[in-house]
């Protein structure tokens, strides 16, 4: 059922925009180009193959990546509030970029741009600072610790970005814009990274379900029936915030898709996340190409940053669903 909604809104979202193509003309020319067979001489051609097709696929892996991290960090660290960008690795990632973008940081030799590989190096340097203070506070790395360093430098990074902001004023628009979220000129290069990085991370933590049910009772339980609590944990982290920094430098900071999609979900498939983190992977996909679409299209011709959709949305759904596991609980 969500596969076949997955693909079915991968073709909706290539159809629907400021020009609306013909569902049977969109799924030729997409036939053709698989197949290598010859186009059909159409204006609908460039603007599938080009602008839209690697855009919707950029934003399917993003919002997958995204809700199976979301999922993963709410069953590791038993806090529905929780989701990939808790440990701060979002706003390490966000804090590379900017910087790429206002001193203009490039990296022609390197087949991605140097805000891509600035955001991924610098959350892969937030996950470092990150659990070495927590284990200088705490050996065991206990979920609280974790959470309240994640929270402060998420907050200190943040005053370093609007220093930043405040001295590039040249580039404040371009800055904004991005840390909004923003998929707009993604690339199949762009895709062909997020498929790669879902893939090899995704497998991580999806090998890892039975471990997280244990973990949502309590990390004693997971103790007791013999896990290695303090290896898993550091493996889920590693995993969860290689993804989200891969997801950040390519998208942006992409607000409530991995803390309200896995809420969504668990709703339809039940808590056990054997089914909940593979359901969670489409129906990220699915939500995040939704918001994209109404990005594209609410104020045409101008786009709306998807990040700003996704909070507004987010928002909403999660007070929803917040209020009827309140109703359920009394």
């Amino acid at each position: 059922m969500f596969s076949l909604a997955t693909v079915a809104t991968v073709f909706l979202c290539v159809c629907v925009g400021s020009v609306n193509l013909p569902l049977n003309e969109t799924l030729r020319v997409i036939w053709n180009a698989i197949w290598g067979l010859p186009q059909p001489e159409s204006m609908s051609v460039p603007i599938i193959l080009s602008v839209r097709l690697p855009r919707v696929l950029c934003v399917a892996l993003s919002g997958a990546a995204l809700s199976i991290c979301g999922g993963a960090m709410q069953g590791l660290l038993k806090n529905p509030l929780a989701d990939g960008s808790t440990l701060g690795v979002s706003s390490g990632a966000s804090l590379g970029a900017v910087i790429a973008i206002a001193f203009g940081i490039t990296l022609p030799n390197v087949p991605f741009a140097g805000t891509v590989v600035m955001a991924m190096a610098f959350a892969f340097l937030s996950l470092l600072i990150i659990l070495s203070l927590a284990y200088k506070i705490d050996y065991s790395l206990s979920t609280n610790t974790i959470i309240l360093i994640g929270v402060i430098y998420s907050m200190f990074v943040s005053s370093i970005l609007s220093l930043i902001i405040t001295f590039a004023s040249d580039h404040v628009k371009n800055i904004t814009f991005w840390t909004m979220g923003s998929l707009l000129g993604a690339s199949y290069q762009n895709a062909l990274l997020l498929l790669v990085a879902l893939t090899i991370c995704g497998a991580v933590i999806l090998r890892h379900t039975r471990e997280l049910n244990a973990f949502a009772i309590s990390e004693d339980n997971a103790r007791h029936i013999g896990v290695p609590v303090r290896r898993v944990k550091l493996v889920l982290l590693i995993a969860v915030s290689a993804l989200i920094g891969v997801c950040v430098s390519i998208g942006g900071t992409i607000g409530f898709v991995g803390l309200v999609t896995p809420h969504m979900v668990r709703m339809i498939v039940g808590p056990n996340h054997q089914r909940l983190l593979p359901a969670s992977l489409f129906g990220g996909a699915i939500f995040l190409m939704l918001a994209d679409l109404v990005a594209r299209i609410l104020l045409n011709p101008v786009e709306l940053p998807i990040g700003v959709v996704t909070s507004f949305i987010g928002a909403i759904l999660f007070v929803v669903i917040f209020y009827r596991s309140r109703r359920v609980r009394t």
